[in-house]
């Protein structure tokens, strides 16, 4: 059945994959950006586009009053520039805001206009807690990485969670992005040598292609799933495994490893936990539940094709 699915933050790396594969299922939709430059974009992609600013209450509820969605995705982010995990913190402060009150903002604006189901964007890379085993479930914590410059971010996933169940919706963890735009800066720093293996390599890390991502967020938005579901491929696997195969993919002479005590001082408590002891996440939920599976079952396949 065709649906109307609004959704905020078209114009970002995973909303232009998701926006046409919504389209081509049938789906009147209705997608946002901050510019008005980019309203052709989504256009193209067969939208209707509107210019929102995440931020501002009045605004959000004016788009979504306009569109009478059946459903609202949140995929407002505003990660941009070179990765600077060292100060996750600024790196990370727009996207927190987007997260915290973008989310509020997109609730309320739901709950006035009738809006029965909400999909929002989690967070499922390498932040489950760090005891007992490498990979985690639903049922898991994550970590609040309490002292670090992560934990402004965790901490904006974690009301993302807490206020999206509340009012009934989904909250997708994706794992990390790549694809199209989404790890380009990161295989460039490959390719320089700039982003090496700290001490073991031994912490986990779950990956997902951009177009698996949305897909998964397709089949959420037309079943109304409700609840928490990992979006990652089959294959959670430790840094000294993945990073020296994306810099052979990126034909990139193989990582330089740097011991705990300088990656610390140069690169931050951050980049330590999750190259030495950050966990990976298991997808079985979301295959059993969504009936979900992805294109691209392991990084392994999505690295060789996309990357070379």
């Amino acid at each position: 059945m065709a649906m109307r699915v609004f959704v905020a933050g078209g114009t970002g790396v995973l909303g232009r994959r998701l926006v046409p594969q919504l389209v081509a299922r049938g789906h009147q939709v209705t997608a946002t950006t901050t510019s008005a430059a980019k309203l052709g974009q989504l256009q193209r992609m067969g939208a209707e586009g509107v210019v929102m600013d995440g931020l501002d209450a009045a605004s959000v509820r004016d788009a979504v009053e306009q569109a009478r969605p059946d459903t609202i995705v949140h995929q407002m982010t505003s990660i941009a520039g070179k990765p600077d995990i060292k100060h996750m913190d600024r790196w990370f402060a727009a996207t927190n805001r987007l997260r915290t009150e973008g989310t509020d903002h997109l609730l309320a604006a739901a709950a006035a206009t009738g809006v029965r189901h909400f999909v929002a964007q989690g967070y499922a890379g390498w932040n489950g807690l760090r005891e007992g085993g490498w990979v985690k479930t639903e049922e898991d914590p994550l970590d609040p990485m309490t002292g670090t410059t992560a934990a402004p971010g965790m901490a904006a996933i974690a009301h993302v969670e807490r206020t999206v169940l509340e009012a009934g919706g989904a909250v997708l963890r994706y794992g990390a992005f790549y694809g199209p735009d989404a790890s380009d800066d990161q295989v460039q720093m490959v390719r320089k040598r700039q982003f090496p293996l700290v001490g073991s390599g031994a912490g986990y890390s779950s990956w997902i292609h951009l177009d698996d991502a949305a897909a998964a967020t397709v089949l959420a938005v037309e079943q109304k799933a409700t609840g928490v579901f990992n979006i990652v491929d089959d294959e959670p696997a430790p840094a000294a495994e993945w990073l020296p195969y994306l810099a052979e993919c990126a034909g990139a002479k193989r990582p330089m490893r740097v011991p705990v005590w300088l990656a610390r001082l140069l690169a931050g408590q951050v980049a330590v936990v999750m190259m030495t002891e950050g966990r990976g996440f298991s997808n079985t939920k979301a295959k059993r539940e969504l009936g979900w599976e992805p294109r691209y079952s392991t990084w392994r396949q999505g690295f060789k094709e996309g990357v070379a």
